[in-house]
């Protein structure tokens, strides 16, 4: 290649640099597509639809949710690992997107520290353990008894990875056999249950509580290893008869790998301060979810953490990846 070619090839790469730098600076300038792997109505759509709104009104574009229900979000998941990374896809992803279905499924269609890079966590809680209102047990002690009186009788709901895992651990160490009920989303879940379709139930706070505070529910226990503050006189599961038993969730916001470090940037700074607004936090604490906030690094160390406790926990109890 000649002097005046090498000069021509140079000059085109500073303007297409150039050029992708303005792009960045004035992100975003379209629709932000928010991909969420659950129907409509559960924990992951009621957190992206509030915040989704927040990002944007302080952005000034539309903010469209798009569901993708599917056992463990992993349709969702998919979709977003395969899209341009360019700020203009973010995914909301519940800790078992990340640190659970690699450890439960024998094959995953993403891989979940190479095809993202983490923004923030934004909640974090224990679930809710809840029967339909005809089960005759009050408390986590009398469910057990019920249980072991009926074995393989009583159907349980299942929404993904999240809640096989902390059911199969319930299951193991309060020594009971109960039949799982798979569905696509925990909006579905709660309709089969409150129908009566399915017994017992592990759910997120955002959806349990006005479930139970109305009757249609009723509250076993809290799966965190302290009371939850929206439920002061409900028992933890570890303090009923379960001692040790905990199960923890939190959601994340994610984007495709390889996404600009300048969007990064700015999507983090805007979505901590979403999560710190106080309206946002008081709809979190009301529904018993902590508002979190974290670095990006943050959220990558938590993940590979808790992924090494997964993988501990699931030869535990003996699991098999299904």
């Amino acid at each position: 290649m000649n002097h005046v070619a090498v000069v021509a090839a140079g000059l085109l790469l500073t303007f297409a640099a150039s050029g992708v730098e303005a792009a960045e600076a004035k992100y975003p300038n379209r629709p932000i597509r928010f991909i969420v792997g659950f129907v409509p109505g559960g924990p992951s759509d009621i957190l992206a639809r509030l915040v989704g709104q927040k990002l944007s009104e302080s952005a000034g574009q539309t903010v469209v949710v798009d569901n993708r229900g599917s056992v463990g979000g992993i349709l969702g998941f998919e979709l977003g690992a395969k899209a341009a990374p360019d700020g203009y896809t973010i995914l909301l992803a519940p800790n078992s997107a990340f640190t659970i279905n690699p450890h439960v499924y024998k094959k995953l269609p993403y891989d979940p520290q190479r095809d993202f890079q983490p923004i923030t966590q934004l909640t974090s809680g224990g679930g809710v353990m809840v029967v339909h209102p005809s089960v005759a047990a009050k408390s986590v002690k009398d469910f057990i008894a019920l249980a072991k009186a009926k074995p393989g009788q009583i159907n349980y709901a299942t929404t993904g990875a999240g809640n096989l895992l902390g059911i199969a651990n319930f299951r193991v160490m309060a020594g009971i056999d109960m039949v799982n009920i798979p569905y696509k989303g925990t909006g579905q879940a709660v309709i089969a249950l409150v129908a009566g379709e399915v017994q017992f139930f592990i759910m997120n706070p955002l959806v349990a509580i006005p479930h139970v505070k109305s009757g249609k529910l009723r509250a076993l226990a809290v799966t965190s290893l302290t009371r939850n503050a929206a439920l002061p006189d409900t028992p933890t599961v570890s303090e009923s008869g379960v001692p040790g038993y905990k199960n923890i969730t939190w959601h994340s916001i994610v984007v495709p790998a390889k996404t600009p470090k300048p969007v990064v940037k700015r999507l983090h700074t805007e979505l901590v301060r979403i999560v710190n607004l106080p309206d946002v936090k008081e709809r979190f604490n009301s529904q018993g979810l902590t508002a979190v906030g974290s670095t990006p690094e943050e959220l990558s160390a938590l993940i590979k953490e808790e992924s090494l406790e997964v993988a501990k926990l699931v030869k535990q109890i003996g699991y098999q990846p299904q």
